[in-house]
This record gives C-alpha cells, structure tokens and sequence, in this order.
C-alpha cells in the first residue's frame, strides 16, 4: 500500500489522461464558436480515437490480466484495477458523445437543411431513390445470415457494423427462436444522400435502408426485432521475432490473424431487444460492463462522412493557403540554397513542397548519386514512393520502411515490395525496434567538385496529405556535422552498426534517454548556480518516469519548466514541493499538434533540439528515434522567438493541466489575458496579415490552483531514487 500511495502521489494514471485529452478533442466539438461541420469532424474523431484505444489499450489490459501480470502501473494501480476505473470512464465518455450528437450536432444541422431522416420521414420520391440505390448498390453485397445448426455464428469481422435481428419462422409459431446477422458492406458509405431540394442535404443511415428491405431477405421468417451492432477486437500485433524467417512475411501472416482477435467491446444501439442484446454478449464472451449502448448511430467515426460530402464552405474553417518557400537570388536549386543557410518549415503554416521537391530533384538529378529514406507511415499517392521509384533506376536508392506502424502494416508491406520489385534496397530497420525518425539522406557531386550529403530531419511522417493539417517541424541542411551523423544512423538502421558517438544527434535507444536527463541536469546546476534555467518542451506525451522526476528536480532547484503535451500526461503539475515551478499546457485546435521541441536555456546559451520522439518508454528505448539541433541563427530566433512564445500565450485552445490530472480552459485560469489562439495567429503570420508584435506577453507564471503538498516520505523516495541514478 504504501508503493501505491508514493506512485500515486508523483504520477497521474495513463488512462485516466488519455481519457482527459479525448474529452478535450469533444470539447470542441461542443465548442459553438467552432464551425458546425468542424464540430462534426471533431466528434468523428473522438469516435475513431475511442476506436483505437479500446482494441489497443483496454484489449491489452485484458490480454495482461489474463495472462496473470499484477505489477501496477504509473499510477500504483494492478491492470484488473485500470481495467475497472478505465471502462466506468469510457462508458461516461460514450454518454456524452451521444448527448453531444443528439442535443447539440443534429439540431444545428437542421437549422442549416442538413437532415438525418428516419424512414417514415421520407417522401415517396425518397423513398422510391432509396429503393432503387438499394437494388442497384446494396443488395448484391448482402449475406443475410440465420444462425442455426447447419449455420454457426459468423466470423464478425473488427469494427464492422452489423444488423442482428431476432427471427421466428412462420410455419413454427411455438419454435425456438432464431438469431439473424447481416453485415452492413464497409465498401459503400454509412450514409444515403436522397434527393433534396437546392442547398440541403437530406440522408438516410445505411443500415435504415438495408432494414426496410429484411423480409426479402428473410423470407419465411418474421422479424420480431432488429438492432444495429458493432465489435471491436483485441488488434494488438504479437510476434516473435527471434523466431520469424522474414519479417515481412511475419507480419502479413498476423495481419491475417489479428481478424480473429477476442471480442473486448459490444456496441449497440440503445432499445435493443434484451435477448438479441444476451445472446451477442454470451456468443462474443463479454461482460456486461463491455456492452455499451449507443443513442444515435453505431459509430461516429462515420460522421467524418459529412465533412467531405457536403459542401458548404460557410460551415468550415475559411480556407488557408501555406506560405511557399522563396529561394535566394543566389540559388539556382534547393541545394544551392543549402549551401548558404539551412532551411526550417514549420507545417502546415509552411508549404510541405519544399520537402517533395527535396526527394524529386535528389531522384531527377544526375548529380545525386545516392538516396537514403525512412517511411513509417504516407500516403497511397506519396510521390516520395514516385520518387525513389524513379531513382533506383540512375542511382543508389535505399529505403528503411517501418512495418509495424500501427493500423498501416498492410499498406506499408505493399509498398515495400513494389519499392523491392523497382530495384530500391529495402530494409526493415533494428529488428525488435520501430523504426519511428523522420530521415532523408542524398548525396550529390556539387558543381565545384566536391562530393557533399544533403538531409533532411523531420518531427512528421513524409505524408504530404497530413502535412496539411498536423503541425510539424522540418530542417534541410547540409552542415558536414549533422549529414556524417545522419549517415551513420542510416548504417545502424540497415547494418546494426553502432557507434559510441551521435553527437549532436540524439539517437534512441542507444543516447536519447541520457542525452535528456543529462540536459534537465544541466539545467538545474545553472539554476542552483543563478544563471538563466528554463526548460520549455513540447511533445505528443509524457510518460517516461525517469524524465519526469528530473523535471521534478529541476523544478525543485528553481528551473522554470513549461512543458507544451497535447495528449498524455502523467507528471504532476503545480504541487508544492515537487512541481511548483512546472507548468503543463495542451493545445487542442484545427490542427492536430504533432511537432516535437525541447528549448534548453543553458544559462543563456539556449539550445533548440527537433525530433520524432517523444517523451514515453517506447520513444527512448522501444524505437529508433533521433532528436536534432537547431544551429542556423535564423531556424534558432523562428523557433525561440515566434513559435513557443505562441504557443505559452495561448488563451483560446489552449488547456492547463491540474495536479489530479484533470485540465481547466488557459481563459479560466488567466483571467485578464487577451483571447489569443496560437494557430490562427501563425496563419496570419504565414499570410503576412500580422507581425509577432501581436504575439501578447506570456499570462503571469502563477500556480493554475492551490498547490498539493507532497509528503515528505514520498519527497525523500524521490531523492533516494536519483541518488541512485
């Protein structure tokens, strides 16, 4: 008990913060200041959060209880304990999701011609186009399925919406009832677009449409009752590596397994019939607390639908044009560019041009005679796949291709044999490790003779589609330093060739971890010493505990520590003792903040570190990252200057974490700021419309509440541990 209370007084639980950070993604899609199809988008991507974290997270805590783990989390809590607290929040969150859907999404849509209709709401034109779509589209990919002896229960795919309906067959009144499933075809859209006078928009669900239609699938059945349901399975990836003869061929073979994953969640729209609701709970081994019933449509993921389909420009964010990068008078190419100054691109404010073009001429270039590449996740389309393709033909073409990304294993295997059957050298990286850094490495014979590498670093995936609404940091350079580095990365990446020496990279997991606690340190000794000490990072999460309590030593020995996380967070902020001087924001916005920066000020001598990491175990020890420096005076003043000033002045979307790990709107905690959105003010930076005049001064460093005391027992285990280290 008492290693529970240590751990629960120095850290937040994990799950309990990524729930906090959903419920600020539906936070705005409460937001009536926000556009009302952007609204929309946001609940769908609540819905497609929620999606993930149930087969990764909740199924890998079942998977753990199983297989009898009891060792507590960040938190002190056993996974059975996780478990509990985790579902009974999931099933709060699931609640407020309908309620914002049904109280608040579909009435506004009305107010503008947008309409969800139910069958008997339709006109005899509607209908008659409904039926004849259904003929046309729907009833060719139908398999009406009645379970029975000879027909035993469906393999029900993951995610997949069904229609289960309870049956009774005409000529056996007094007979046993029959259970019915139709899968609703994921290869046509959620929702029917009907025949609708100018400007409006009237739909019908799918699976409306598919149910008016059942007796003729069912013909001498009567349908007693009918229910639109959805399960989600366990899609956590397990291999052994050790034992696998080819990577590739490993993980294909799983994919195909991953179909028939446990059941770990039961949706199904509220009303059901409880026998229908009984028997799918006992056929797919579910507790009842894994049963969650839906008021509205079975996933809202679908609802992104709308955004595409309806076109209403007044209902969304106004459009916004990146700023494209201008080349000096001096340079002919972006490798002349290079040779006189580095180059940083902040996305989507700057165009992610630039970093095509940097791939596309180093492939068209006959003076480029060599081209290295990391992909972990793109896009179908990506011209960087176009691009090596082209260059494997003229040149060296290698590509380390990441086959574990989450959820787009089957895509990238698909690409890395097109990439193999092209001639480009293909590798799968540090077997047992992800390979997770942003890289691109050529090498050229410039026009006076020298031979030199030219590279380029990034915090985001080489995907020119989320580029446009993810923020992310990219740096072209040719500094010798940096490019030799990059090289001997890339050597580690296809040969496990390692050396004792990154510097200045920061290579997980051979330096990261270190490299940073040697930095928090660095820190606290020039504060202890009374020099400048200020640690301003930001980052998707924070979950490393090691890096957590330096940052708790820091604090303690009087660095001022700003720490931007937009997703999970687990430190503990603002307790007296601890963290009095730490301060945790989150920025939830139009743009999904993806960009990772760690500003030192080293006594006044700052230094900037980019990268792909973050601060988790799996980011420092668990994949190959590599965090880089920011040198080029210019790159260094656009960062320290204008995009974390930005950001910690935040009023608008920005969210300040409380030591329970619970997260108040900035505007509450600062009462007399000015309204100031980060992400509106650098697109109208991008767009020349203001000056970083207009960037207010930072809200006065205060505690966001009355500070926790920590207790001196736990303080002092605190100290023991860094002794340690």
């Amino acid at each position: 008990m008492a290693r529970t209370a240590q751990k629960q007084q120095l850290f937040n639980g994990r799950d309990h913060s990524w729930m906090q950070f959903n419920r600020r993604v539906l936070e705005e899609a409460e937001d009536p200041a926000n556009p009302l199809l952007e609204r929309v988008k946001f609940l769908a991507i609540t819905g497609n959060n929620l999606d993930e974290y149930v087969e990764v997270r909740q199924a890998g805590l079942l998977q753990r209880i199983e297989d009898g783990y009891r060792e507590q989390g960040y938190d002190g809590l056993r996974p059975d304990e996780s478990l509990a607290v985790l579902t009974g929040e999931i099933h709060t969150f699931v609640d407020a999701q309908y309620r914002c859907w049904n109280e608040h999404l579909l009435p506004e849509l009305r107010k503008q011609g947008i309409r969800l209709l139910e069958w008997e709401e339709l006109s005899e034109e509607a209908q008659a186009f409904a039926q004849g779509y259904f003929q046309r589209e729907v009833d060719p990919l139908l398999t009406p399925i009645a379970i029975d002896p000879a027909h035993p229960f469906p393999r029900v795919l993951n995610k997949a919406l069904c229609l289960a309906l309870l049956l009774r067959r005409k000529r056996r009144s007094s007979g046993p009832l029959v259970l019915g499933v139709v899968t609703v075809p994921r290869a046509l859209p959620r929702f029917v677009r009907l025949p609708a006078a100018d400007g409006a928009f009237d739909y019908l669900l799918l699976q409306d449409l598919i149910a008016q239609n059942l007796g003729g699938m069912y013909r001498g059945y009567e349908v007693l009752a009918r229910v639109s349901f959805r399960v989600t399975r366990n899609s956590n990836l397990y291999f052994e590596e050790e034992e696998a003869r080819s990577l590739l061929e490993t993980i294909r073979v799983e994919l195909h397994n991953r179909r028939k994953g446990d059941a770990v969640r039961l949706e199904i729209e509220t009303g059901a019939d409880a026998e229908i609701v009984e028997r799918l709970r006992t056929n797919f081994e579910l507790e009842e607390d894994q049963v969650f019933r839906d008021d509205g449509p079975v996933n809202l993921s679908r609802l992104m639908f709308f955004y595409g389909d309806i076109d209403r420009p007044d209902l969304k964010f106004p459009s916004f044009t990146p700023k494209p990068l201008h080349l000096s008078r001096k340079a002919a190419n972006i490798f002349d560019e290079l040779r006189l100054h580095d180059v940083l691109l902040h996305h989507p404010y700057d165009s992610y041009d630039p970093v095509v073009d940097f791939i596309q001429q180093g492939a068209e270039d006959p003076a480029v005679v060599s081209m290295k590449q990391t992909l972990y996740r793109t896009s179908q389309d990506s011209p960087v796949f176009a691009a090596l393709i082209e260059a494997a033909a003229t040149k060296e073409a290698t590509l380390v291709v990441e086959l574990m990304a989450r959820f787009d294993e089957a895509s990238n295997i698909r690409w890395a044999r097109s990439m193999e059957d092209a001639g480009v050298q293909v590798f799968h990286g540090v077997v047992g490790l992800k390979t997770h850094c942003k890289l691109a490495l050529l090498v050229r014979r410039d026009e006076d003779g020298v031979t030199r590498r030219y590279c380029h670093l990034g915090t985001g995936n080489y995907n020119p589609v989320t580029a446009r609404f993810y923020t992310d940091l990219s740096m072209l350079t040719c500094d010798p330093q940096i490019t030799e580095r990059v090289h001997m990365v890339f050597n580690y990446l296809t040969a496990h060739a390692e050396v004792d020496d990154y510097l200045p990279l920061l290579v997980a997991p051979l330096t990261m971890a270190e490299s940073f606690l040697g930095l928090i340190r660095r820190e606290a000794e020039h504060a202890a010493a009374g020099r400048p000490a200020h640690i301003v990072a930001k980052m998707n999460a924070l979950l490393e505990p090691r890096v957590i309590e330096a940052l708790y030593q820091a604090s303690q020995a009087g660095v001022e520590i700003d720490l931007i996380v937009r997703g999970l967070s687990i430190l503990r902020p603002g307790v007296k003792g601890l963290s009095e001087r730490i301060r945790v924001r989150s920025i939830v916005g139009r743009f999904l903040e993806h960009s990772r920066i760690f500003h030192f000020a080293n006594g006044g001598d700052d230094e900037i570190y980019l990268g792909s990491a973050d601060w988790m175990p799996r980011n420092l020890f668990e994949r190959c990252e590599v965090v880089f420096p920011v040198r080029d005076p210019a790159a260094k003043s656009r960062i320290h200057d204008e995009i974390l000033p930005a950001m910690l002045a935040d009023t608008v979307k920005a969210r300040l974490q409380q030591p329970d790990g619970s997260y108040l709107r900035a505007s509450k905690v600062y009462k007399d700021a000015p309204a100031f959105s980060s992400q509106d003010f650098l697109m109208q930076l991008a767009e020349a419309k203001v000056d970083l005049d207009a960037i207010p001064k930072p809200a006065a460093i205060k505690p966001a509440a009355k500070p926790t005391t920590l207790k001196p027992r736990v303080k002092a285990s605190l100290k023991k541990a860094h002794a340690a280290d």
